[in-house]
This record gives structure tokens, sequence and C-alpha cells, in this order.
């Protein structure tokens, strides 16, 4: 079992899956934490409740490639299992999960989120680049084509749905034809928050060992680009709830200003407002 997480009693987190498989060439977690092993569904189902029972209200079921979850298990189970399983913990208001891979996101998980209300609708499934031939040499096991698939696929289910992602700029060999391949899937999809990295070498994996790496100007360059656009989405993804009245959970106080509170939509977006934290913490909004 994992430990609550430590800066909220509103907010938790809890492994169900440990490992990963997938040897992409530039991550050492294969390495550092060995392979998949999937946390027994009782197991999982236990923590949650014993979180709720202490007043968590929200828990984020966490693995470095969830929905892999089941398949080292015998018989296999899949990951929709376990999320229908969990749905109705007692006192857990919300779930979340991540991190989802491209490669094994079935329409099972995504049925489960459109049917379950506690299941918020929200992914984070990385897309690493949006070249194919940078995808190869990553070997992330699928190409821009059937990443935009899948995203088109959850939203047809879940309109209302936001999408977060990974990205890595600067990957050795990358030319700028590449990289504006990458801008030009950012372009298609409008990601609703991305997380971006410039590339930087890790030791014991391939890609460090590579001739064609590439200048820390040229990185940095397409670091600042990259970041522009993802502003320039988030901003008009917000736009379309400008006037709208969301469901917040409160969590903490706004450490910028003490007469506020901080909260969280389904969609994972933060929002602060006028408020009691001592009344409010652990509170659905309106």
């Amino acid at each position: 079992p994992t430990k609550p997480r430590r800066e909220s009693s509103v907010a938790a987190w809890v492994n169900v899956i440990y490992g990963c498989n997938e040897h992409c060439t530039y991550c050492v977690v294969p390495n550092t934490r060995g392979v998949e092993q999937s946390r027994p569904m009782e197991s999982v189902r236990r923590e949650m409740e014993e979180l709720g029972a202490l007043g968590f209200k929200e828990v984020t079921l966490l693995g470095q490639n969830i929905d892999s979850w089941g398949r080292d298990m015998h018989p296999k189970r899949k990951f929709s299992d376990l999320l229908h399983h969990v749905a109705d913990t007692p006192g857990v208001e919300r779930i979340r999960f991540v991190t989802s891979h491209p490669r094994y996101i079935s329409e099972r998980v995504v049925d489960a989120v459109a049917e379950h209300p506690s299941l918020m609708e929200y992914f984070h499934i990385p897309f690493q680049a949006g070249d194919n031939e940078v995808l190869r040499n990553m070997r992330r096991g699928y190409t821009r084509e059937r990443y935009l698939h899948v995203i088109d696929r959850i939203r047809r289910r879940i309109p209302e749905v936001a999408i977060s992602a990974d990205v890595i700029v600067g990957f050795p060999g990358e030319t700028e034809e590449q990289f504006e391949q990458t801008l030009d899937l950012m372009r298609q999809v409008k990601f609703d928050c991305l997380i971006t990295a410039a590339y930087s070498p890790r030791p014991h994996t391939p890609a460090a060992t590579w001739p064609n790496q590439l200048p820390d100007d040229v990185k940095e360059d397409r670091l600042r680009r990259i970041n522009e656009l993802a502003a320039q989405h988030a901003y008009e993804r917000n736009l379309r709830y400008l006037g709208r009245v969301e469901e917040v959970l409160v969590e903490e106080r706004n450490v910028k200003n003490p007469t506020q509170v901080m909260g969280r939509t389904r969609g994972n977006r933060l929002v602060f407002f006028d408020g009691d934290i001592a009344e409010l913490r652990g509170r659905m909004v309106p």
C-alpha cells in the first residue's frame, strides 16, 4: 500500500501497478523499477476503503503504464475491471488514474469513465513526439495516426473530457521538420494541459549513447516554442468554461492569498475563490 499524498488531507495516491515493460530508449524506469507487477484488485479496493474512512474524497490510481494493470495476472485481468470494482468505494467521491499509454488504452476504460460518475472525465496520455520516425527511435510502439485516433475516440465518447499529455523536444536526431510534426499534432489535439521537456540523456539508456545529440540552444529554442503553443491551447480550452458553473472539490488554502481556497474541477483545472478553508476543505461546491 502507498501512503496518502502528505500535503493533502483530501486527495491521495494509490499505486496499482509497479514497474514497466516498455523499454523506451530514453527512460530509466524499467532498469530502476523492474518489470510490471499488478496489485491484487481486493488490495487496491481495501486501501481505497481505508482512505475513504479517513476522510479522503479523491483518489488517483497510479502506474507508469496503468492500462497494463492485470496483464501479469493469472488469469489475466483488464484495467477496466479494476475501475468498475473500485468505482463505488464508500467515501471516495472522485477517482482519477495516471498514466495511460496510447498503445494500451482501451474502449472499455473509456466506457467505464463515461459510465461511472465517480470516475473523472480526465485522461493523461503522453504522446512524446509527433513524428513517426522519432516515435520509432523512442521505441514508443505507436504512430501519430494511432495517437490521434485514440484522442478522437475518447472525445467522441466523452465530449466534455479534459486531456493532458507529456512531450519531449530535441530528441537525438530530431530535425526541424520532425519537430514541426509535433507542433502540428498539438494544433490538431489542443491539449488542456501539456507537460513539456527538452531531452536530456539518462544513464544506462540507449538514446544517451547515440552520436546525434542536438545542441542545447536548439533544444532550448524548441522548448520555448512548444511552451508558447501549449499555453495558447490551454488558454483556448479554458475559455470554454467562462460563465459556467463547475463542480469543485476544495483541497487547500490558496498559498498566495490566505482569504481564498483552492480546488479542482472534474477536468483537473485549478480554481481559486474566496472562502474559509476550515469550513470548505473536503467539500464539493457549489
